[in-house]
């Protein structure tokens, strides 16, 4: 079975030959924590895809699908360890020269109505020429070499997602109560732009994956009331259904950290039908959502911070996988990229057990 295929069946609920291996963001090491597996390893030749034969899952077309033009990437001053700098976004943030961390975020290309109005006229224009521009022949032989289906929407592209990026978090939640039409017309401009891009590439080549990136959650719940996300995001998510649904494009998906537990019946309402990542130290138990959501594709949901402990810490989460893998329509994988404070061992530990469970042997 083709890996872009066995991926969506997965998450689907169809007929499958195995689960796939080492698919999603928690497969992939920061840079330090590659930089910590090489010296551990002796080898700097390390890759992890290549060392446990990960599958690949989707395939990306080209397609500018935020701002573009690209702001000028500037730097702001040196500050030693540290740099001030602006991003093609147009986000303003401090941040380790290494990248070794998260950066500092400091100021946001939206403040005022006119931005937004200027940013939709100049960078925001689904008509600019060189949105799309993929070499179709080319996409099509690669995806039948790889067999990989094809997704489109990334990070950062989000209902809620992007214009948090443009605004930064304080503004745009001050903003739902001080303007609450821009943020309507932030949305609703943003989605038309993607579906148009969308039904452009659907010309081209047949999409299998929609994925949409929110990051709207913390320990605490959602940044936004329930009653908030219904009223101002699901219209959009309606109209990303109308598409998937004219379009036959199987799963829609969403990411966002934090306790999610108040969104994805909200978000399955409207057409979602995978979620990832399931953050654990935020209060996600799959094994829950799998008892409340049986049709729920779920990718993800292991503890990540059983990497920096002992063994039987790591076993416990690949029994949890094992039990979740049984079930159907889920994915294994950890809860986020993987920190510096992983060793090596135990990831290697985990990859192994984790690939016999995904090969359907005993780990």
């Amino acid at each position: 079975m083709k890996p872009g295929e066995r991926f969506i069946r997965c998450l689907t609920g169809l007929p499958i030959d195995r689960v796939p291996y080492g698919v999603g963001i928690g497969w992939a090491p920061w840079g330090e924590t590659l930089a910590r597996w090489k010296t551990e390893s002796g080898r700097q030749d390390l890759d992890p895809i290549r060392e446990f034969g990960f599958d690949a899952s989707c395939a990306h077309p080209s397609v500018h699908a935020g701002i573009f033009p690209a702001y000028e990437r500037v730097l702001v001053r040196d500050e030693g360890e540290l740099i001030v700098y602006r991003d093609e976004r147009g986000i303003t943030m401090r941040g380790r020269k290494d990248g070794g961390s998260m950066p500092e975020f400091l100021d946001y290309p939206v403040k005022t109505r006119a931005d937004w109005e200027r940013l939709k006229a100049e960078r925001l224009n689904s008509d600019v020429p060189g949105r799309i521009p993929q070499d179709w022949p080319e996409f099509r032989e690669k995806i039948r070499i790889s067999g990989e289906a094809v997704q489109v929407g990334a990070f950062p592209f989000g209902v809620f997602g992007t214009p948090r990026d443009l605004m930064g978090v304080e503004a745009v939640l001050i903003s739902f109560y001080e303007v609450p039409d821009l943020i309507r017309d932030m949305m609703e401009h943003l989605t038309t732009l993607w579906l148009t891009l969308w039904t452009r590439v659907a010309g081209d080549v047949r999409i299998d994956h929609i994925h949409i990136w929110e990051d709207m959650s913390g320990r605490q719940g959602s940044l936004i009331s329930p009653a908030m996300v219904r009223e101002f995001m699901m219209p959009q998510y309606d109209r990303i259904a109308r598409f998937a649904r004219e379009f036959d494009v199987r799963v829609v998906s969403v990411d966002t950290d934090g306790d999610c537990s108040e969104l994805v019946p909200l978000m399955m309402e409207h057409g979602v039908n995978m979620v990832f990542p399931f953050e654990v130290q935020a209060g996600n138990d799959i094994r829950e959502y799998r008892r409340r959501y049986p049709t729920l594709g779920i990718m993800g949901g292991l503890d990540k911070r059983v990497l920096a402990g002992a063994q039987a810490n790591v076993d416990r989460e690949v029994v949890r996988a094992a039990e979740m893998v049984r079930h159907g329509r889920y994915i294994p994988g950890f809860d986020h990229l993987i920190p510096p404070d992983a060793s090596w061992d135990n990831f290697r530990n985990a990859a192994e057990q984790l690939k016999a469970v995904c090969y359907g042997r005993r780990p």
